[in-house]
């Protein structure tokens, strides 16, 4: 009997140690990727200037290189569609920024976080997600 209990702490605390990595990592991966994509935004709204169109695409294919990088390692343990929808507003995101549509662009990077911040919230380990 005290087996089984044992293996069962065991099971309980690699378990709770392994979620508490996981979710430490997807937060520090989420506001990393928050923080730039917010850096584009006061960047596409500042006004005209000379090489502002270069900078924003540089930028914008940066934030794509990021989350790419990142990407190979929240795939272990974050739900496939998830991280797919991510994908597709930053390839949203990228037309915007080779078609010079600015505007646009700041709905697709509000959409991009809230998709981010969703991600954050479903994997932390709440009681509110256990039931």
């Amino acid at each position: 009997m005290k087996k089984e209990i044992i293996i069962c702490i065991l099971v309980i605390a690699v378990v709770v140690i392994g979620n508490i990595v996981t979710q430490n990592h997807t937060k520090q991966c989420i506001q990393q990727i928050n923080q730039e994509l917010t850096d584009l935004k006061e960047k596409i709204m500042i006004p005209e200037k000379d090489g502002k169109q270069q900078e924003l695409k540089t930028k914008s294919q940066e934030i794509r290189k990021l989350w790419d990088d990142m990407q190979e390692t929240l795939s272990f343990y974050v739900e496939h569609d998830e991280l797919e929808k991510v994908e597709t507003q930053l390839s949203l995101l990228t037309g915007e920024m080779e078609t010079k549509l600015y505007d646009d662009a700041v709905p697709e990077i509000e959409k991009c976080q809230f998709i981010l911040e969703h991600i954050a919230d479903k994997t932390a380990l709440t009681i509110k997600n256990i039931f």
